[in-house]
């Protein structure tokens, strides 16, 4: 159980795929001006996420090493597709808005990572769990940007007006800049500071410290 609360937990905040290995930023940028639609987008990956991982780990063993990857896109493919499909189902409109994107999950970085670096290696009950944990962490982000996002810059969540805007006879005036992709941008940098200064293990060495460290390595092992 312990093991099983880890694989789940961790991703969230400890090793977050977008805030620590800062994958799948795409879709962070393009989809978050809107929570509704952002939702969708977290449900979609974070399905294909939990079912490949899911698929990959059962047929491991009989996947032949050098078509690995083939094997691995094939059938993430197969439920990028199905979900898409599942999506113009039940809410067209949307889809149209979102479809590019779900569509882009068979390329995430996050997705295809996990596959590779985690389900391969693992049963299919951890497999499964691993990659509801990324989704969860890849969701957290994007909610978060997208709460902001449509907050400040339309004043409403879920289409529901929350701050009045002046041009409604409100008080409050939309900041634009928040309705552009290149506010994601910031507003990831923040959670990034953010999570590092709480979770100060996270910073990475600067590179000219590495490269003095390696140096010294290399010194002292010439004099030994």
């Amino acid at each position: 159980m312990s093991k099983a609360r880890e694989v789940l937990l961790n991703p969230i905040f400890n090793d977050n795929p977008i805030a620590l290995q800062i994958l799948g930023i795409c879709s962070a940028l393009a989809v978050t001006t809107n929570l509704y639609p952002t939702l969708l987008m977290c449900l979609a990956l974070t399905s294909v996420l939990c079912l490949s991982n899911l698929f990959v780990s059962i047929i491991r063993n009989h996947i032949p090493t050098n078509v690995r990857m083939i094997v691995q896109i094939t059938l993430i493919a197969s439920l990028v597709v199905l979900v898409d499909e599942v999506l113009k189902a039940y809410d067209y409109e949307t889809s149209k808005t979102i479809g590019v994107f779900v569509a882009l999950i068979v390329t995430n970085c996050i997705v295809m990572g996990r596959a590779e670096a985690y389900a391969m290696q693992n049963g299919p009950w951890l497999s499964f769990l691993d990659g509801l944990g990324n989704g969860l962490g890849y969701s957290l982000i994007l909610i978060i940007v997208a709460t902001i996002r449509e907050l400040f810059g339309s004043g409403t969540l879920f289409g529901y007006e929350i701050l009045i805007l002046t041009q409604n006879g409100g008080w409050y005036l939309g900041n634009n800049y928040m309705v552009l992709s290149s506010s994601s941008f910031i507003l990831i940098g923040l959670f990034i500071w953010l999570l590092r200064s709480w979770k100060v293990e996270q910073i990475e060495e600067p590179e000219f410290q590495v490269a003095r460290n390696n140096l010294e390595t290399k010194e002292a092992g010439t004099r030994v």
